[in-house]
């Protein structure tokens, strides 16, 4: 009886210094993670889900959706150029990177791949302001892009986390985030369906 004595009394101490770890290491992490937007951490371990199982942690960082196979490239430019005006936004690049030809004479063929890129000048002058850093995230781009199968992919970054990634933005702010979003998101799903 004294040996499990014994045994339970190292288990209880061994359990009581792991949980002082614990706090003295993560407690100010907690502590820190009150603070951010309530849907930050939730986007973060979906985002952590999507790595693990793709490897990529480029695949967790994008929002993608399928083109229809009637819908020409030149109809997708004038549906996301068409439904940014009407969110306030412009068309301020529209670059083929990729055309199908081979880069170099015998070389293999390109994959099509162009860049659309939407910009709301009054937006991006609050959030510049607001934090220099988010230039690195303007203009929004819309990527077209040819998989190998020949299907067209349109593609953009996952704006959930630079919505609410970090501490909650201001209100004007918030909706000014929302309404890039929801311009962005409804130029592409109106251009993979075709739907002028």
């Amino acid at each position: 009886m004294g040996i499990l004595r014994t045994i339970f009394a190292f288990i209880g101490l061994v359990v009581v210094a792991a949980l002082i770890f614990a706090f003295v290491k993560f407690g100010g992490v907690i502590g820190k993670a009150k603070s951010l937007d309530p849907q930050a951490m939730g986007l973060y371990m979906n985002m952590f889900n999507k790595v693990l199982e793709t490897g990529n942690s480029a695949d967790a960082m994008v929002r993608k959706v399928k083109v229809s196979p009637d819908v020409s490239n030149d109809d997708i430019k004038d549906i996301i150029e068409n439904v940014a005006s009407d969110g306030n936004m412009q068309l301020v690049g529209d670059v083929t990177m990729f055309n199908g030809s081979p880069l170099e004479e015998g070389g293999p063929k390109t994959k099509y791949t162009r860049i659309f890129s939407l910009c709301s000048r009054p937006i991006a002058k609050k959030f510049l302001d607001y934090s220099m850093a988010y230039g690195a995230f303007m203009p929004c781009r819309i990527m077209l892009q040819e998989d190998d199968n020949g299907d067209r992919w349109l593609y953009t970054m996952d704006m959930g986390l630079m919505i609410h990634g970090g501490k909650p933005l201001p209100d004007d702010m918030l909706k000014m985030a929302e309404q890039v979003r929801d311009t962005v998101y409804g130029a592409m799903d109106k251009a993979a369906k075709g739907d002028f």
